[in-house]
């Protein structure tokens, strides 16, 4: 049934789909979200966390005996004892055991509205509506049960400014915040969790990615149906392009366009660089652009915490998907860094791109893909020849480019072109002539905004985590201190393996492209094989969050991005259903995430994705799951043991591993070896802090001086009290499901004790009392009997040219030494 039905449903009494599937009047009914009052400001009292809550006795505390209580990947309430917090550098939950959460982006798909249109875009765009993204409610049953048998119950939802405001500034989607709503209602019953991401690529659909709705360009004064014609944008892939090879992986260099660039910049800086903009407000006052658009920003973002913020199955909010600086920083109007901005396709300057926008054609350089860098100069071509502004006349600019207007640039009317006249406005504040810093500058000053508005609405003292990440592929700043955190912090930058994305394609040779941009000498930046890429990709991995650990301190960090193009190398698994560089890809990429001992989640899950759309935004294609491949959803069984819920997944024994969800300790070690169904882990008992009873133990918003850790030497001081002794290991059922399972490193005379319940996926562990003291150290080895069969050799550059190496020396050896005593003697 369509979702416009249901909603007026709820206008009675409100309906909840149960994990089995059966559709239940809920004992007490949420009210449809139709007005969101402006969040009071608290006393001090109300912004102070709260004591934690006292959990029960966990009955593995006193009996001794392993398998007690939930499964390892629920984190509902009754399995953490009240919910998970973080706590130094990990979550943990009320009886102190450390908490991985393992999980998806979820989704791919809400990037567009339901009834988003290839065809008439960009019309229309005040009446979509994002209900039903990422799936209608009544299909919530199926995906949230498929979710948790595969062990992947950490949800980051996203939502984008555009699905909530859509119709005009201050009017809110009411429709879509109880959609919402109800969704996030069930994560509880799944044993799901999650945050809350206020998502955005490019800034908006409308300059060539998600997020921001199309008021906020008109409102600076763009033209939404000349962008494309003036080169301010590139929109082919927003209207389902991006598929074939001229098209592909062209979208990022939105960011270096006209309309993404100026929207950034004058989001996060207009005050210092664009002044003179001021947005007309309905009362016939005037509003600089930067506050215009960051209050719209924030006020929205409130509505959004305060009608999702107090589910239990909400752990939190994050600020902004991959922010971007704009033009900020950037050092000269003439060119992009060709190392931190890709350069594919039409690649006008700063400059280039304001004669473009203002109706000027203009000759522009074109890159094509090459080897050994990236992309090279090809060509050029003269854009936008028609004279199209991408400015309108009727806007607060009155059609004038806003950097033209700020002197930036100019027209000579004498030579009839365009010249810079001041080349390092973006790199000085042109009000002092110092120079800024991105990051110190402008993003700081914003994040301290949205804590402090989050700490008024309550989210800090109702313990909900806040979550910011850097710009996209570069390490957390040094400056990112504990001033410039807010509470609750949690760090969640992305990863992906660049040369791969970029050339949609992955074999034997990989590339560490984050090495090369940063200085690494080639032939140590090249790799060879599986055991290759797993090493290429754990050093990335690792790299990424021990610079989050050294600027931040002990701050949880969790991948909030990862994943791979299921339609690499020409597609071809599409046609012959062999998914072998796939399976490799990702088994790549997981091992380097548990070897770094950190959450992590994937991108993405999209029950949308299909062979020929692929994600169906800007030709991407990373869903392993398909619904076009699944069982309808009358053929399901929704129980963790149901092998149907397995059916349109693809790759699922690289992606559907075992891992510690929940450990009495603190984790040391895992490994996993998927061609053998084999993993190890290690952990050990903390030094814990005596914390008067409640359960919290120390917990601190900033990092703790002197205690930066690393990926390798996680603190041991300081842990909450451990009021469960219990293990908690996901082991998928595919993995188990017809095997006996073999657990060696225990020691059975000093009272360890195990036990493996295929049903709830899930080995418990519960050591001996003589190994629960500080500094007890725990170690696993397990392996499935009879062994499955790999999947594919995990090869190396020795394994694979080893013998031919050592053939060719021994043949070298031997000509030189007959040369030496036959010949020259």
């Amino acid at each position: 049934m369509s979702y416009s039905t249901s909603m007026s449903d709820m206008e009675g009494s409100f309906v909840v789909l149960h994990r089995e599937g059966s559709i239940t009047e809920h004992q007490q009914p949420i009210q449809p979200v139709d007005h969101i009052p402006e969040p009071a400001t608290p006393s001090p009292a109300h912004i102070e966390p709260p004591p934690a809550p006292q959990p029960a006795t966990h009955p593995s505390l006193h009996s001794g005996f392993p398998g007690q209580g939930s499964y390892a990947h629920d984190w509902s309430d009754a399995a953490t004892g009240g919910g998970i917090r973080r706590h130094g550098r990990h979550f943990v939950d009320a009886y102190g055991r450390v908490c991985n959460l393992r999980g998806v982006n979820l989704s791919g798909s809400s990037k567009a509205p339901i009834d988003h249109d290839h065809e008439t875009f960009p019309t229309n765009h005040r009446t979509i509506t994002f209900v039903g993204r990422p799936f209608p409610l009544e299909e919530a049953p199926e995906h949230f049960a498929r979710l948790r048998r595969w062990g992947l119950t950490f949800i980051r939802f996203l939502v984008t400014w555009e699905a909530v405001e859509h119709e005009g500034p201050g009017i809110y989607d009411t429709a879509y915040l109880t959609y919402v709503r109800s969704l996030l209602t069930l994560l509880p019953e799944y044993g799901l969790c999650g945050f809350v991401c206020l998502h955005q690529d490019v800034w908006s659909r409308y300059s060539g990615g998600s997020g921001a709705p199309a008021w906020t360009l008109e409102a600076v004064g763009f033209d939404l149906h000349t962008l494309e014609d003036a080169g301010a944008a590139w929109l082919l892939g927003v209207k389902g392009g991006g598929h074939i090879e001229e098209e592909r992986g062209i979208w990022p260099c939105g960011y270096q366009k006209l309309a993404a660039a100026t929207m950034a910049t004058c989001f996060w800086g207009g005050d210092v660089f664009a002044p003179k903009l001021k947005i007309p407000m309905p009362d016939g006052s005037e509003k600089p652009v930067q506050r215009f658009l960051q209050d719209a920003f924030l006020d929205m973002f409130d509505v959004v915490a305060a009608a999702l913020s107090d589910l239990p199955g909400v752990i939190g909010f994050e600020l902004m998907n991959e922010p971007h600086r704009g033009y900020i920083d950037l050092p000269s109007l003439h060119a992009f860094d060709y190392n931190t901005d890709l350069h594919l396709s039409h690649v006008p300057s700063a400059f280039q791109s304001f004669l473009l926008g203002a109706g000027h054609p203009t000759p522009v350089s074109i890159w094509t893909r090459s080897f050994p860098m990236p992309t090279r100069k090809t060509s050029s071509a003269i854009l936008n020849p028609h004279g199209r502004s991408a400015w309108r006349a009727d806007g607060p600019t009155r059609g004038r480019c806003v950097w033209e207007a700020h002197g930036v640039w100019g027209w000579d009317k004498v030579k009839d072109e365009g010249v810079v006249l001041r080349e390092s406005y973006f790199k000085k504040d042109p009000r002092t002539g110092e120079g800024v810093e991105w990051y110190e500058g402008f993003y700081y000053p914003f994040v301290r905004v949205w804590a402090e508005r989050m700490r008024r609405a309550g989210m800090v003292g109702r313990g909900k985590v806040l979550v910011a990440e850097p710009i996209p592929n570069e390490f957390c700043p040094a400056s990112w201190t504990g001033e410039n955190q807010p509470p609750n912090f949690v760090y969640a930058p992305h990863w992906y393996d660049l040369n791969a994305l970029f050339a949609k394609a992955f074999g034997d040779f990989t590339v560490n492209v984050q090495g090369l941009s940063r200085g690494m000498f080639l032939p140590k930046a090249l790799y060879w094989g599986q055991q290759g890429a797993r090493d290429n990709f754990s050093l990335q991995i690792r790299n990424i969050v021990e610079a989050g650990y050294k600027a931040l301190g002990e701050v949880p960090c969790l991948i909030g991005e990862c994943g791979i193009p299921m339609d690499m190398n020409r597609k071809e698994a599409f046609k012959s259903e062999n998914w072998h560089w796939q399976y490799r890809m990702m088994d790549a990429m997981m091992t380097a995430l548990e070897g770094a001992l950190v959450g992590f989640t994937l991108w993405n899950y999209n029950p949308d994705n299909d062979d020929t759309r692929g994600d169906d935004w800007n030709g991407e294609n990373f869903s392993w799951f398909s619904r076009r491949r699944a069982l309808p959803r009358s053929l399901l069984d929704l129980e963790q043991t149901s092998f149907t819920l397995d059916n349109g997944g693809r790759i699922l024994p690289a992606v559907v591993r075992p891992y510690a969800a929940k450990t009495a300790g603190v984790p040391l070690r895992f490994s996993y070896e998927m061609n053998e169904g084999a993993f190890a882990y290690a952990w050990a008992v903390p030094a814990q802090v005596d914390d008067d009873g409640d359960g919290a133990g120390e917990s601190s918003d900033a990092p703790a001086a002197g205690k930066n850790g690393s990926v390798g030497t996680p603190p041991l001081d300081g842990h909450p009290p451990i009021k469960a002794w219990q293990t908690e290991i996901y082991v998928p059922a595919q993995l188990t499901h017809g095997r006996a399972l073999r657990v060696e490193g225990l020691r059975e005379a000093e009272g360890d004790r195990w036990t493996h319940d295929e049903a709830r996926q899930t080995l418990f562990i519960v050591p001996g009392a003589a190994r629960r003291c500080a500094g007890a150290r725990m170690e696993v080895r397990v392996r499935v009997h009879p062994p499955i069969r790999p999947t594919f050799a995990v090869n190396g550059f020795w394994s694979d040219f080893g013998e031919m190496i050592w053939s060719g020396c021994v043949v070298f050896v031997g000509v030189f030494l007959f040369f030496k005593f036959k010949v020259f003697a």
